[in-house]
């Protein structure tokens, strides 16, 4: 009786296996992985390229933004270390790598500290 049961269980291969099934099977994962490079990887890469593009085309006199929020002005530039003037005679020391944007010359951020300044 238990040869029986066991015998019931084992059944015929199914048709349609082998290699054909694994590819079929495969197929969607690829699908999601290429969906994924062209949705997260490939902009993630170019906004890394301009982002190393503009950190490499800094120069003295550019306003700049830092990871942490500090708005300052590029005095000098030596490798990896970026003096910024955050404010008249106020000088502080950052890494090139924490500079995060470029301010545009347009915008009243510098502005609105000089106001402060002088009322």
């Amino acid at each position: 009786m238990l040869t029986l049961a066991f015998a019931q269980t084992q059944g015929a291969p199914s048709p349609g296996g082998g290699i054909f099934g694994t590819i079929n099977m495969l197929v969607p994962f690829i699908a999601m992985f290429v969906i994924f490079y062209f949705l997260l990887i490939r902009p993630q890469q170019k906004k890394q390229r301009e982002h190393r593009q503009m950190l490499q085309n800094l120069k003295r006199g550019d306003r700049v933004v830092t990871s942490g929020g500090i708005y300052g002005t590029i005095v000098k530039i030596r490798n990896d270390v970026v003096h910024l003037e955050v404010a008249d005679q106020v000088r502080i020391r950052v890494n090139k790598g924490s500079i995060s944007d470029m301010v545009a010359e347009g915008e009243r951020v510098f502005e609105e500290v000089e106001e402060s300044k002088k009322g």
